[in-house]
C-alpha cells in the first residue's frame, strides 16, 4: 500500500512537472499588428500620456484650491502651561512673587471663523485662471497624442521601406548572379562578347549590392526596435507588421482652404493659446484685484481656565491670559499696503499676457505654413511615386532584355551594367517616394489634429 502511494505521488510529480516543462517550453505569442492597431497600442502604453494626465490632475487640484477660499476659514490655537496663583481678595495689593510654591498651571484656547464676503475678485479670477489651466493641459495631452500617431506611422513606414529595399537588393543579386553564370559560360565558350573584365565588373557590383544588402537589414531592424519601444515592448519581443509591402494609397488630396480649417479648429495648439491667454488675462485680474481690501465676517472665540486664580468679573479688568471667557462676531476688512511689490507681481503677469498674445500671432502665420508645406510634400511625394512606378518598370524591361541578350551572346554586358543600375536607382526611387507619401500623409494629419484613422 505505501509502494503504491509513493508510486502515485511520483507520478503526479512527473506529470505536473511536464505540464511545467511543456508551459515552459511553449513559444511566445507573435504579435502582428496593423498601423492603425499600432498606433492604438503606442497610446495606450505611452507615459508621455500619463505625464499629461498628472498635469490635468495637478491643474484640476489648484482649482479646487483657488475654489476653497470661497468657504470658511477656521485657526484654532491652544495653549498649556504654569501660570503664577491670583486670590480676587488681594486685588491691589503688592504681587506675591513668582516662586514655585506660588504657580498653578492653566489652558486655554482660541477659536477665529472668518468667511470672505467680498474680494474684489481675487478669488473668482483664479478659480478662472486655474480653469482655464485645465483646458491648457488637456490640450496639451492631446497634441502629444497626436505627436505619438505621426511617430508610430514614420516607425511603421520605415520598416516596410527597409524591407522593400532588401527585396530590391536580393532581387539585383538574383540577376548578379545570373549574369556571372552566363559570363563564365561565355568565356568557356570563346565569345567575343564577354571577357575577363566583365567578370571583374559583376563581382564589384555584388559587392556594392552585399553593403546595401546589410544597410538594409541594418534599417530594418532599428525600424523594427522603435517600433517596440514606441508599443512598450520589450526589446525581445516578437513583434511584426501585418503590410508585406510598401504601397501608395489612393487618396485625394484635398484643397488647401480644407486643411487650413481643420487645423484652425482642431489642432490642440491653437485650443493651448487660446486657454492660455484666457487664462494669463484672469491672473492679471486676480493680481490687479491685491490693490484692494478683502472684506469678511469673522466669529472669534477665547477660553481660558487656571485652578489657582480666581474669576474677576469686572468689565474694566479682564485676565486676557490665564482665567477668561469671552467671543463674538464682527464684520472685518484686510488690506495690505506694499511699496511696488504688488505693482511688480501685475507686470509681471501683463508680460506673460503680451508673451502668449505674440506666441498666437506666431502660430496663425506659421501653422498655415506647416500645413502648406506638409500638403505639397504630399501631392509631391504622389506624382513622383507615379511617375517613378512608370520609369521602373520600362527600367526593369531593359534589364530583362539585356539580360537575355547577353545570355544568348549577342548583347554586350554594358547593357546589363547599365540596366541593373538604373533600375535599382528608379525602383528605389520609387519605393522612397511612397514612404515620403506615407510620411508627408502622417505630417499632415498631424498638422491638422485628425485622430488615428482619418484621412
Amino acid at each position: 500500500m505505501a509502494f503504491l502511494q509513493t508510486l502515485l505521488v511520483v507520478v503526479m510529480f512527473v506529470c505536473l512537472g511536464g505540464v511545467t516543462f511543456a508551459a515552459e517550453a511553449q513559444p511566445p505569442v507573435k504579435l502582428v499588428v496593423g498601423v492603425d492597431e499600432a498606433i492604438s497600442r503606442a497610446l495606450t502604453r505611452a507615459p508621455e500620456l500619463g505625464e499629461s494626465q498628472a498635469d490635468i490632475d495637478l491643474a484640476e487640484t489648484k482649482l479646487k484650491e483657488a475654489g476653497g477660499y470661497r468657504f470658511p476659514q477656521i485657526d484654532f490655537l491652544a495653549l498649556t502651561g504654569p501660570a503664577p496663583q491670583a486670590d480676587k481678595r488681594d486685588f491691589g495689593k503688592a504681587d506675591t512673587g513668582y516662586g514655585l510654591s506660588h504657580l498653578t498651571w492653566f489652558a486655554s484656547g482660541d477659536v477665529l471663523i472668518t468667511q470672505p464676503l467680498y474680494t474684489f475678485g481675487k478669488i473668482s479670477e483664479s478659480m478662472k485662471a486655474a480653469g482655464f489651466a485645465i483646458e491648457v493641459d488637456r490640450s496639451r495631452k492631446e497634441q502629444r497624442r497626436n505627436e505619438i500617431a505621426q511617430k508610430v506611422r514614420e516607425y511603421y513606414y520605415g520598416l516596410l521601406l527597409a524591407r522593400e529595399m532588401k527585396g530590391l537588393v536580393e532581387e539585383i543579386q538574383g540577376y548578379l548572379d545570373s549574369a556571372r553564370k552566363s559570363t563564365r559560360k561565355l568565356l568557356d565558350e570563346g565569345s567575343p562578347n564577354v571577357d575577363e573584365s566583365d567578370l571583374y565588373k559583376l563581382d564589384a557590383f555584388t559587392g556594392e549590392a552585399a553593403k546595401f544588402l546589410n544597410e538594409a537589414e541594418r534599417g530594418e531592424q532599428l525600424a523594427l526596435a522603435a517600433l517596440r519601444a514606441r508599443l512598450g515592448l520589450s526589446p525581445v519581443a516578437d513583434l511584426d507588421i501585418s503590410d508585406e509591402h510598401l504601397l501608395l494609397d489612393d487618396v485625394a488630396v484635398r484643397d488647401l482652404s480644407v486643411y487650413l480649417a481643420d487645423a484652425e479648429n482642431r489642432r490642440p495648439e491653437y485650443r493651448q493659446l487660446r486657454e492660455g491667454i484666457r487664462a494669463r488675462a484672469a491672473l492679471v485680474e486676480a493680481a490687479q484685484a491685491k490693490f484692494y481690501p478683502d472684506i469678511f465676517l469673522g466669529a472669534f472665540y477665547s477660553a481660558a481656565y487656571s485652578p489657582g486664580r480666581d474669576k474677576i468679573n469686572n468689565p474694566y479688568v479682564v485676565d486676557t491670559l490665564f482665567r477668561h471667557n469671552w467671543g463674538g462676531v464682527a464684520l472685518g476688512v484686510k488690506w495690505h499696503l506694499d511699496f511696488g511689490i504688488t505693482a511688480a507681481k501685475v507686470a509681471a503677469e501683463q508680460a506673460q499676457y503680451q508673451r502668449l498674445l505674440m506666441t498666437q500671432e506666431y502660430a496663425s502665420i506659421n501653422i498655415p505654413l506647416q500645413v502648406r508645406k506638409y500638403q505639397l510634400e504630399l501631392v509631391e511625394a504622389q506624382k513622383s511615386a507615379e511617375n517613378m512606378k512608370i520609369a521602373w518598370t520600362n527600367a526593369r524591361k531593359w534589364t530583362v532584355t539585356a539580360v537575355a541578350n547577353f545570355d544568348f551572346g549577342i548583347g554586350p554586358a554594358r547593357d546589363i551594367f547599365e540596366g541593373l543600375q538604373n533600375y535599382a536607382r528608379m525602383k528605389g526611387a520609387y519605393y522612397q517616394s511612397i514612404y515620403n507619401f506615407q510620411v508627408a500623409q502622417a505630417n499632415l494629419l498631424l498638422a491638422t489634429a485628425q485622430t488615428p484613422g482619418e484621412k
